[in-house]
């Protein structure tokens, strides 16, 4: 069965599957392999968190017209923003060594302490935490973010632009 070809819902079924997945997948980097995130890596955490959200209503609600697009569009902020945060995350581990930023406060603590918009700014300024560089099959964890957006938005876009088969 070719998965282009599935069904709104299926395919906002097999959306939120994968999302899960990816998310336990990094608590499981987390908590086995001892992978601490950074706050950007916390950030695409939760644009996978939004996705799956909206994956998860677009599954159970199989939606027709305009909430179908209004469903689609969460998937589509949520993959955005996860896109500019991995993409700033690459961007900070191709920094040569001496222009990697010094390690900051936890993303706990600037949560805290700092306003959200000042928050928001230091964590996509970086710190050198987001700079280590931990590879799965050879690739960054924010490559293989970076990935997986751009899948399941193109793949949801397709899944709300198709029209149902007429029997």
């Amino acid at each position: 069965m070719n998965p282009l070809r599935w069904s709104y819902r299926a395919v906002f079924s097999a959306g939120f599957l994968i999302c899960v997945g990816l998310l336990g997948f990094a608590l499981y980097g987390e908590h086995v392999l001892g992978m601490v995130p950074c706050p950007l890596c916390i950030f695409q955490r939760i644009a996978f968190m939004v996705m799956g959200v909206f994956f998860l209503l677009g599954a159970l609600l199989a939606p027709r017209g305009k909430l179908r697009w209004v469903i689609t569009g969460g998937v589509v902020i949520g993959a955005l923003a996860g896109i500019g945060t991995a993409a700033r995350h690459l961007w900070l581990q191709t920094l040569p060594a001496d222009q990697i930023p010094s390690c900051g406060p936890n993303l706990g603590y600037m949560m805290d302490a700092f306003p959200f918009a000042k928050m928001l700014k230091m964590v996509f300024t970086g710190s050198g935490e987001c700079a280590k560089l931990e590879p799965i099959l050879g690739l960054p964890m924010p490559a293989w973010t970076l990935f997986w957006y751009l899948v399941l938005v193109i793949w949801a876009v397709s899944a709300a632009m198709r029209r149902r088969a007429s029997r």
